[in-house]
């Protein structure tokens, strides 16, 4: 992809799944690699994720950073640790995010606030902070966020995820919008059902696997590595003149599946 060799781009929850995929993506394309991570320990599946970037390009700079993403302290130490190995960011990969599964009106403040904690606000304290390195040099940037099908699908029991989801959707157009004239392009991709270990729960269930692909109007679960082209797409100039959006790389799910027979006119 033009653009992004020599390119410092800091990808959060990166330790595994699509963050991982995103990692590799981005050193095999020659860009300096930051590799957020969240606790002690993730800190193994950080190092797997570093080992596999350095096997798709042994020449790359890779750190790995540890931090809370809804922690305004560990964003602020997370982008100046990148900052300061690096010399600058020039892209930010809002990827991290967590899901539980409840009946809504079952689902408790504290359960509500620590996905919005983390998906929401975490997307809000890396998108700040990295928009004020951006306006403090030449050259703007480009963050692309990690959304969902399901900011725009609803999705039962799972409504502090949706509602997160949805959020971040319009946050990506309202900043967008707002710094457009800057040089600061923001965009979101919305996978689908993705094989990764956070749905190892219907992926390692031949059963479960069929009843989810059977939704998929392409009949199968994106890999992690197809849903990071789509991010190493958008964070390149060969997306330039794309802010604002949400790419769908959900192999049909958008379109409203149920819709393949026709039962109405």
């Amino acid at each position: 992809m033009k653009g992004l060799r020599g390119k410092t781009v800091l990808i959060t929850g990166a330790s595994s799944g699509i963050g991982r995929a995103i990692a590799i993506r981005f050193g095999a394309e020659g860009a300096g690699i930051s590799i957020n991570y969240r606790s002690g320990r993730e800190l193994a599946d950080a190092e797997i994720s570093r080992d596999e970037v350095l096997a798709a390009a042994p020449d790359a700079n890779v750190l790995l950073v540890e931090g809370d993403i809804s922690s305004e302290e560990h964003v602020i130490r997370m982008m100046d640790e990148t900052v300061t190995e690096f010399g600058r960011l020039d892209i930010l990969i809002n990827n991290a995010g967590i899901q539980k599964g409840t009946a809504s009106h079952e689902v408790t403040l504290e359960d509500f606030n620590r996905i919005l904690n983390v998906n929401l606000q975490g997307t809000f304290l890396c998108s700040r902070e990295a928009l004020r390195h951006f306006l403090s040099r030449p050259g703007g940037g480009v963050i692309v966020n990690n959304t969902s099908v399901h900011e725009l699908i609803p999705k039962p029991q799972y409504l502090s995820y949706s509602a997160s989801k949805g959020a971040i959707e319009n946050m990506t157009r309202t900043l967008a919008l707002e710094y457009a004239d800057r040089g600061i392009r923001v965009n979101s991709v919305g996978p689908g059902a993705v094989v990764t270990p956070i749905n190892s729960a219907w992926i390692d269930n031949p059963e479960a696997r069929a009843a989810v692909e059977s939704h998929i109007p392409m009949g199968r679960a994106a890999e992690s590595a197809e849903i990071a082209g789509v991010f190493a797409f958008l964070a390149s100039d060969e997306a330039s003149y794309i802010t604002g959006q949400t790419i769908f790389a959900c192999g049909g799910l958008s379109l409203f599946a149920e819709f393949r027979t026709t039962w109405a006119s």
